[in-house]
């Protein structure tokens, strides 16, 4: 349990980590052509090496997943990658110019403590294994969300990065469901599992909807979105058909530290931008209203006639 707890926490830095430095490289390449998804993208950002490590920190922080779930509930360890957010607003300080305001640090605290009461009242996972109609339910739900996601990205611009996120965090959350239906690692139970193809498709829809995210709006708002995605679902799933439990009689305790991790998470992801933005559109109206005493001086110099000249004559 300790283990699963620690792997959790540190896949949560590793993926928030990966969220910034993917970001700074998408925003760093060229959008192309067209507002909705573009697969191609993917392909542009990998000659950027901070998406190269993002990459490599994706990976670990995936390694760490697997054995957090492998121990743990899945409502546990996706309210662990809520962290995420708060990792990413972190981070983004010095590199995106983001800052964290009283408000963040609170929010931040909150996530802390939903964790806490989790790691104090999760169970052990179930042992339940699916059904065969849920893992070829959860590989019908992946491509949906692959088919979604080209939709999402031809929203406006407010809703576009929010959208995406959230695609991307039920791509996530179809990659969480599936690890936990694949019963064994050879080759044959692999590619007879539709669960393996799920977490394929899942995990390329994801990675996708998240670097268009990054590169065409909001990091704060888009990770907001995936929080969402791989948390609530992937959990009502673990504990409907997975035989997630609680620790005998601490049920309202799990239920309270997830509720504040992911309401810590959304605070924090509200709030993640205001500051840099509010500076934004202050600077942005200063530099208006010089503009228009400049204009306004250089019109009052040139309106109006000039008046005679008088010459005095000693």
């Amino acid at each position: 349990m300790l283990l699963g707890m620690i792997c959790a926490l540190a896949s949560a830095v590793c993926f928030g980590t990966a969220s910034v430095f993917q970001a700074v490289a998408a925003r760093d390449t060229s959008p192309g052509t067209g507002s909705g998804v573009d697969a191609r993208l993917l392909l542009r950002v990998l000659t950027q090496w901070r998406y190269l490590l993002g990459l490599t920190l994706d990976g670990l922080g995936f390694l760490l997943e697997l054995v957090a779930l492998r121990s743990l509930p899945i409502y546990t360890v996706g309210a662990a990658l809520a962290a995420t957010l708060a990792v990413t607003a972190v981070v983004a300080a010095p590199l995106l110019g983001t800052r964290l305001a009283r408000a963040e640090w609170l929010a931040v605290a909150v996530v802390c403590g939903g964790l806490a009461l989790l790691a104090l009242s999760s169970g052990a996972e179930g042992h339940l294994r699916g059904t065969s109609g849920l893992r070829i339910g959860v590989l019908v739900f992946a491509v949906a969300v692959l088919a979604s996601g080209a939709l999402a990205g031809r929203l406006p611009d407010r809703a576009r990065a929010a959208a995406l996120g959230l695609g991307a965090g039920f791509g996530f959350g179809v990659v969480e469901v599936a690890v936990r239906l694949i019963d064994g690692f050879a080759p044959l139970d692999l590619l007879t599992n539709p669960a393996t193809y799920a977490l394929v498709v899942g995990g390329g829809a994801a990675f996708l909807l998240l670097t268009t995210a990054f590169q065409r709006g909001s990091v704060t708002a888009a990770t907001a979105g995936m929080v969402i995605g791989e948390t609530l679902g992937p959990a009502l799933v673990g504990v409907a058909w997975l035989g997630d439990r609680t620790r005998a009689g601490l049920a309202p305790l799990a239920v309270a530290g997830f509720a504040l991790a992911v309401a810590g998470a959304l605070a924090l992801a509200r709030f993640g931008e205001a500051p840099a933005a509010e500076e934004t559109e202050t600077e942005a109206e200063e530099a208006e209203a010089e503009q228009r005493g400049s204009g306004d001086v250089a019109r009052g110099t040139g309106e109006g006639e000039p008046g005679p000249v008088v010459t005095e004559t000693p």
